[in-house]
């Protein structure tokens, strides 16, 4: 091949670093050359394949630098959780990188960049050092209930390789004078002593606001706790608090997080992405994901979830007992009445032409009259008539024009 060299060493330099593409690239090209009897060449570019794996194999990750950063035990499987000394239960959850789900939550890609800038901070831990930064330790993730706060929080930890110890708040909470705050002290004493993620979950149930005139003394005091032990812990590992109540923490708390994350609910495009992430094994028309993201307008990425599940079942059920879509919107829309926007809900069981014209003039669902057609089970010339129908009723019942 002319300039071969050349090739090589652009090859050389890429697989310096690679990404899984590139080097699936460079296996193409060896894999080309091979087919076509280039076998010196291609056993060049077998060797820079395997020197570049033999580096990595050798080469510690940047995570793994970041955690040997990180002072702190290793937390075994085995490694006792404190425990309540009244009731004895548990409190906290050990939950391993392994057993956390390997998929990306699925946000706009503002979150999405704000989140990464996390990980990679984390994963270039060294990196900040010289310029004597460290990568932020607390962070706050708020927002409506179902809108993926534990699961991004879980997933930052695999992403880390760290476990987590995963705190139900609301389970600290005991009605015994001063052991809430007891259980807090041992709880952060306990997550001080290990490289892991703390994660705090229901973070609303103990940092409430301390002048509510519906609390007692205790909670001040249990507050005042919780907020020490933050500062206490600043310097070690990661700590993630989660609330879908932001309105109810003390102004104090706040201050103690250097990230304060608000995860909003779903856009379009999400919506679309997150109805098209838990649809398999089924394979559902674009137009069905478009419009399940169109009627979950307003809904959190757990409601979708719900949604999709009656699609399935609906698509999947007896030949006689299946349903189409808009039957099935129907469906979820009367047993879940409170996750469909109100708007959207009256359209579903308004006069068809009006659901069809809207779905027709939607500027973000824009269907067309073939779209509209595939979904209601009508042919287009039919679908156009009924996108007509508007003002008073003619002689034979069909709605004119005005």
């Amino acid at each position: 091949m002319e300039y071969f060299s050349i090739i090589q060493a652009l090859c050389r330099a890429a697989m310096a670093e690679p990404s899984p593409a590139l080097r699936k690239q460079v296996e193409r090209l060896r894999d080309a050359l091979s087919k076509d009897g280039e076998e010196k060449q291609a056993a060049s570019l077998g060797g820079i394949l395997a020197a570049a794996e033999r580096l990595k194999e050798m080469a510690p990750s940047r995570i793994e630098r970041s955690r040997a950063t990180l002072s702190g035990e290793v937390l075994g499987r085995n490694t006792p959780v404190p425990v309540d000394r009244e009731t004895s239960a548990p409190l906290a959850e050990i939950i391993f990188p392994a057993e956390i789900n390997a998929d990306s939550p699925l946000f706009n890609p503002t979150v999405a960049q704000a989140v990464s800038t996390i990980v990679d901070e984390w994963t270039n831990f060294e990196a900040l050092s010289v310029v004597d930064i460290s990568p932020a330790k607390t962070c706050l993730v708020y927002g409506a209930p179902g809108t993926g706060k534990t699961r991004l929080a879980l997933w930052i930890a695999r992403k880390l390789d760290l476990p987590v110890i995963l705190v139900k708040l609301d389970g600290l909470v005991s009605s015994f004078l001063g052991t809430t705050a007891r259980n807090i002290g041992n709880l952060f004493t306990f997550a001080n002593r290990y490289r892991c993620v703390l994660l705090l979950d229901e973070f609303d149930a103990i940092a409430k606001v301390r002048d509510d005139p519906q609390e007692v003394g205790e909670i001040k005091r249990v507050v005042n706790a919780l907020l020490q032990n933050l500062d206490v812990r600043q310097n070690i590992g990661l700590t993630i608090g989660i609330t879908n109540h932001p309105k109810l923490l003390d102004p104090a708390v706040w201050r103690r997080f250097e990230i304060q994350l608000e995860i909003p609910k779903p856009d379009f495009a999400v919506r679309k992405a997150i109805a098209q992430h838990f649809m398999p094994p089924v394979q559902a028309p674009d137009n069905h994901l478009r419009l399940i993201a169109w009627f979950t307008e307003g809904s959190t990425g757990a409601e979708i979830e719900a949604l999709v599940r009656t699609y399935k079942k609906a698509t999947t059920v007896r030949e006689e007992d299946r349903r189409g879509l808009l039957d099935t919107l129907r469906q979820f829309a009367t047993l879940n009445a409170a996750r469909i926007q109100s708007e959207r809900r009256a359209l579903l069981f308004d006069d068809p032409a009006n659901l069809f014209r809207a779905m027709h003039e939607d500027p973000v669902l824009a269907f067309s009259m073939g779209d509209i057609g595939d979904i209601a089970g009508k042919d287009k010339s039919t679908i156009s008539r009924w996108l007509g129908r508007q003002g008073g009723k003619s002689g034979d019942g069909e709605v004119t024009h005005g």
